[in-house]
């Protein structure tokens, strides 16, 4: 007989009062965005809204507590703890060179063709001039720190 779950979830860190309204915003447009017809894109075009509302929301989270120092850090460990933004890309952010990251598969050598990291890795100057870069898993179209 499976166990049955009694609703034991652990009360919010002081401040999520704060936080909670734009939290919530971003379900709402990623409910918005997983609902859309995707008729007529590709694949990997229909994940991309997706990856931006991840990358803004955790960017959201990494400005409160790291740039502002708005949110203490029993909230910020909640916030990782229950999945409201991404604890590995934003281990990338603290890292030089990976301040503007915008997702975490476009630094992994396995996702590429040729076993080096994304396009929107390179920077910008060593491009050809007017050329339009956007990376394939997430419609970046540029996250290289240089640029």
């Amino acid at each position: 007989m499976p166990k049955i779950r009694t609703s034991r979830t652990r009360q919010p860190p002081e401040g999520w009062e704060d936080i909670e309204p734009t939290l919530d915003d971003f379900a709402q447009r990623l409910r918005e965005v997983e609902n859309e017809p995707h008729e007529g894109k590709r694949k990997n075009e229909a994940l991309w809204p997706i990856f931006q509302l991840n990358h803004q929301r955790s960017r959201y989270i990494y400005d409160l507590f790291y740039t502002r120092k708005a949110i203490s850090r029993p909230l910020y460990d909640y916030c990782l703890k229950y999945g409201y933004a991404d604890a590995n890309l934003i281990a990338k952010w603290k890292k030089q060179g990976y301040e503007k990251l915008c997702c975490v598969r476009c630094i992994q050598p396995k996702d590429t063709n040729f076993g080096t990291a994304c396009i929107c890795r390179i920077p910008k100057a060593k491009l050809d001039e007017g050329r339009v870069v956007q990376c394939v898993h997430c419609g970046c179209r540029g996250c290289a720190s240089s640029d």
